[in-house]
Parts: C-alpha cells; structure tokens; sequence
C-alpha cells in the first residue's frame, strides 16, 4: 500500500538532520521558573498560591478557571516570589506565578495506577483533567475537553498525530524512539474511552525508524495500526492528517468528532499516559532547539517555565548572531524578539537563523504573475492570491464569498509564491478582523 496523503501542499527543506540523532537530555534550570495562568484554549487558570508560599515539584499553583481550562503544576521545588505579568513568547503580558527554584527538587506524593484498565471512563477523564494535560502540537486545547464528545460511541478513529511535518522540529521524532511503550500505552488509555475506534499513528515515511519501531510495539494489538503518510507540509494539519489517513473531510464549521475522528500531539499523548498511569502532571516536556545558528542543535526534556534563554544556552548559544529567532516551526511558528520568556506547554521548538530569509523576500516582492502555483498547493482548495488582494482592499464580504475563512493559515501559499508575496499573513489579517467583527455581533 502507498504513503496515504492530501490533495495540494509543499515540500520545504526538512533541517532535521541536525537535531533529530541527539539524545534527549534533562535541563536542570539554572534561573526563576515563570508560568503563565494561560497555557491553553480558554480561561486562564486561578492562582491558588500567595507569594512567600513554599511549594513541592507536582503542585498545583493555579487551578482551572472554567470548564474549557486547565490547572498549572510548579516543575520544581521552592519559593513564589511574585504573582505579576510577565512577557510570554508573542509578545503578550500574562498575569504569571513566579518560583524561585530550591534545587532540590522536593516532589508531592503521585498517586500511580496499578491497572489502568480498572478505570472507568469518568476516573480517566479526571485524571487527564487534574494532571493539566492540554494539546501540545501547539493548540493548547484543554484535552479532558476533547476527549468527551457529545457521542463517544460515533467515534471511529483516534489518530495520533505522529507526522511531525514542520522543518528542523525533532522533538516528536525522539519521543517515538525513546519513549515508545509509554506512547502505545498512552492510546491505548485513550481507546478506553472509545469502544467502537481504531487507533492509529499517522507518521510522515521520513521516519522508516519510528514506523518500524511502532509497528513492532503493536503487533498483536488488534484495535492500533500505523500509517505510513507521504512526506509532505502540511501533513500535520489535523484536518489534512484526518483526510489522508481515513478519506474523511472536515471545515472550519466542523470538529474532528464531528467526522468520527479524535486526534492527538504525540507529546499530548504521553502527557496523558503520565497522568493517567503514573499520576504526574503536566510539568514537563521535550523541545528541539535548531537552527544554522546554533552551536549544538538538540533536543531537551525542560521543566514547564524554563526560560527561551536557557534552552538555547544548553544547546551552546549561538556561533553568530541571529537575524532571525523563531518559536515553534518555520512554517507556521511566529518570531520572537526577546529570550527571556518561558516555556510552556504548547512550545516544541526554538529555531535561530543566521539570515532572516522572510526579510530578504519582503525586499524582492513583485506584483502577482496570476501563476497559479499557490491555488495548485493550496490544502484547503482556495484561491491565496485572490483572498489576499480581498484582504488587502479590506472586503471582507467577498472574502468570505470566496471562503476565506477555511484557510488553515498553514503558510503553503507565502512558501511557493515567486513574487515573494506574504500572502498567507494577509489573508490571517482579515480573518482576524471577521471574527472579531463576529464576536462585536
């Protein structure tokens, strides 16, 4: 059988050469832990810590603000010493408890379970839900909430988003090799949810590694299979991930339930067997921190709250000045201006570049040469070129005519354009604007 994939997409260069054969290491942090009371989809938590408290690593400081929301855990042992805004990595100011590390790493009592299978459905969305466990791939939707469709029983597939599509980013790649059994053990839990679904891991051919090493972990497991995907941007993408492994589609008015599918982050996945099995909350996770910048690119296992600064201090720092420093994946990341801020939950990566290339095309921009290339590459079956002339003559109402407001904003169309136009942040920009005007409404 041949790779299953989606209609369109791109093929940028991969970089993951650099990092993907570095062991994973541990990050001792050396500064202030920072945790932001958003870290997810929805309402920010509620600090349940004063400042002066002496706090143990497995804590919870924050509880959940509402029922789309999500607990934060402290990752070490130690001292709050404010509750106060901080800089998060886009740039926002979000309320933050901040801990002054003890090093020694006290911990609360975990309470692990001997036989998963005992649980009922109920006991194991609780303890996803206490063990703060979100979407990782960057989402950050609170997964207690996506694990309780409306009609558990409709549900056909859980797809393990294992395609790790964007460039350089390894993280998910290493927690395949070296953390297998827990990730099998991690659907497993989540098919206890599900009677009447396949699981399924999603993993682009890139990876014949990881594929091999799955496919041997689930021999004998009658209800998980794995999906060999054609290497190809946006894979990832939950809608183009659902397409391609079972032919079914959904839009923007739709969720993945909706077409009978569950889909969740690798890391996602593991977090919710930590939780689950062990009883350890989300306090920590694996980052890739690349780039032709940085002296030792690698992958890191960090305590949630660690600063951008100290990740990249622990892969060497840089061997030149970067022109150009991006959170998450080239594709679909943002760039950020300043290293010290935390990370958390929904961050995988930092990428420092020694030339901003996105800077050198703004320079070379024409006039569009009506090509087509971007509507040929286009996931979602648009018109990029079209939606972004709406968007910058701001007519939003044929925009939507044109149905805008179904692009995945996955950044093909700015990729393949020869006219070195940023068609895909255009056509963000009006989105924005329409949902807000929705939200006026």
């Amino acid at each position: 059988m041949g790779n299953k994939t989606f209609r369109g997409g791109v093929h940028p260069f991969e970089g993951k050469d650099m990092s993907k054969d570095q062991p994973v290491k541990d990050l001792i942090p050396k500064g202030p832990l920072v945790y932001p009371v958003s870290q997810h989809i929805g309402a920010p938590a509620k600090p349940i810590v004063a400042i002066g408290d002496h706090v143990l690593r497995g804590q919870k400081i924050a509880e959940a603000g509402g029922f789309v929301s999500s607990p934060i855990f402290s990752s070490v042992s130690g001292t709050v010493k404010a509750i106060e805004p901080r800089r998060v990595p886009t740039g926002d100011m979000v309320n933050s408890i901040v801990i002054e590390s003890d090093g020694e790493f006290k911990e609360v009592e975990f309470s692990p379970v001997d036989d998963v299978t005992k649980l009922s459905k109920e006991e194991i969305i609780e303890r996803i839900k206490e063990g703060g466990v979100v979407g990782m791939g960057g989402a950050g939707f609170p997964t207690h909430v996506k694990l309780s469709p409306k009609e558990p029983d409709k549900i056909d597939y859980v797809i393990v988003n294992a395609a790790e599509c964007e460039p350089y980013l390894t993280s998910d790649y290493r927690i395949m090799l070296d953390n297998t059994e827990h990730l099998v053990e991690g659907l497993k839990i989540i098919l206890q949810l599900f009677p009447n679904a396949q699981g399924v891991f999603g993993i682009e051919n890139n990876k014949p590694d990881c594929i091999e090493k799955l496919q041997k972990a689930v021999e004998g497991e009658p209800r998980i299979s794995v999906c060999s995907l054609q290497t190809k941007y946006p894979q990832g993408s939950e809608r183009h991930l659902i397409n391609a492994v079972t032919g079914r589609s959904i839009n923007s008015k739709m969720l993945p339930a909706d077409a009978g599918c569950v889909v969740d982050n690798v890391e996602t996945v593991t977090s919710i067997y930590d939780a689950v099995k062990l009883g350890m909350p989300n306090i920590e996770r694996i980052f890739t921190v690349s780039g032709d910048a940085v002296r030792s690119p690698g992958n890191f296992r960090f305590k949630m709250g660690t600063s951008f600064q100290e990740l990249l201090d622990a892969a060497g720092g840089c061997i030149t000045e970067p022109e150009k420093m991006i959170a998450g994946g080239t594709m679909m990341g943002f760039a950020i201006f300043d290293l010290n801020v935390p990370a958390g939950k929904t961050h995988s990566a930092l990428l420092c570049f020694s030339k901003d290339e996105v800077a050198a095309a703004e320079a070379q921009q024409t006039a569009c040469i009506n090509c087509g290339r971007c509507v040929e590459i286009c996931p979602e079956l648009l018109v990029p070129s079209r939606l972004a002339k709406f968007s910058d003559k701001n007519k939003p109402e044929e925009f939507e005519r044109w149905h805008g407001m179904e692009c995945v904003e996955c950044g093909s169309c700015s990729f393949i354009c020869p006219a070195k136009r940023p068609l895909a942040q255009s056509i963000k920009d009006m989105k924005k604007d329409i949902l807000a005007a929705r939200r006026k409404k």
